[in-house]
């Protein structure tokens, strides 16, 4: 069976312990670089999300083992922090942006979790996007879809589209569901709204058989080391519950 793992990452850098209660949203630059080099030794190939998407749609060939790697919210320590780490090794990833909040910080972890971080510049975006990586859309202000009405859903998915495009002068095909939250309602607008893929927080690896509006990742948290993540792209690999899946 076809499989791509896509993992999910937020911030990379130096933390302080005082974080570890919210531990997904962290990884440990010494912990990241040794996971990237990781991927290599044991024989996994990190690929594009647009290579992945046409591999899942039988587009085209898929290396043995395929992974992808994405990272939540745009945060400046991607810039600073994991890019270079990318760059050497070679490896192609995915950033999702919030486009009402570029430039500004995580304001939705005001009161309720870390820290507000800062968030990069419209400038930083197209520095990463002519690093080679690709932008993806996060939202324009990052809430719980599920939670939200029809109409707010579809504001949300094609306000980011829109915007981010005309920031970076170019499409924008992929959407990452704020929080994880998606349900048939978000995964529908996302097609109307022209995206190609859509990344959840179920945590599998996909095959075939997901929509590729809704794809399940893996996250990798301050927690992880090496042997961490290799057991979750070894042993993580089906859904617990069915996952939504347009007719």
């Amino acid at each position: 069976m076809t499989r791509v793992h896509i993992l999910m990452y937020h911030r990379v850098g130096q933390f302080p312990g005082r974080v570890k209660a919210h531990g997904a949203l962290y990884c440990h630059l010494p912990r990241f670089k040794a996971q990237m080099t990781m991927f290599r030794l044991l024989g996994y190939t990190v690929v594009s999300l647009d290579d992945a998407a046409a591999g899942l749609r039988g587009d085209k060939p898929l290396p043995a083992r395929p992974l992808v790697l994405t990272f939540d919210d745009a945060y400046v320590d991607f810039l600073d922090n994991a890019a270079p780490v990318l760059k050497a090794h070679g490896y192609p990833a995915t950033v999702y942006a919030v486009s009402g909040l570029v430039g500004a910080t995580s304001s939705w972890d005001a009161g309720v979790g870390p820290e507000p971080a800062p968030l990069m510049t419209a400038a930083q975006l197209r520095e990463v996007q002519a690093m080679g990586f690709t932008i993806g859309s996060h939202s324009v202000s990052h809430p719980r879809l599920a939670q939200a009405d029809d109409a707010r859903i579809r504001a949300e998915l094609t306000g980011s589209k829109a915007a981010l495009e005309d920031m970076l002068g170019r499409p924008v095909d992929h959407f990452c569901y704020p929080y994880g939250s998606h349900d048939i309602r978000a995964v529908e607008a996302a097609a109307e709204a022209g995206y190609v893929t859509g990344t959840t927080c179920v945590r599998a690896a996909a095959t075939p058989a997901d929509d590729l509006l809704a794809l399940p990742r893996k996250a990798v948290a301050r927690g992880d080391d090496v042997f961490g993540v290799a057991w979750k792209l070894l042993a993580k690999n089906i859904a617990k519950h069915p996952q939504i899946r347009r007719a």
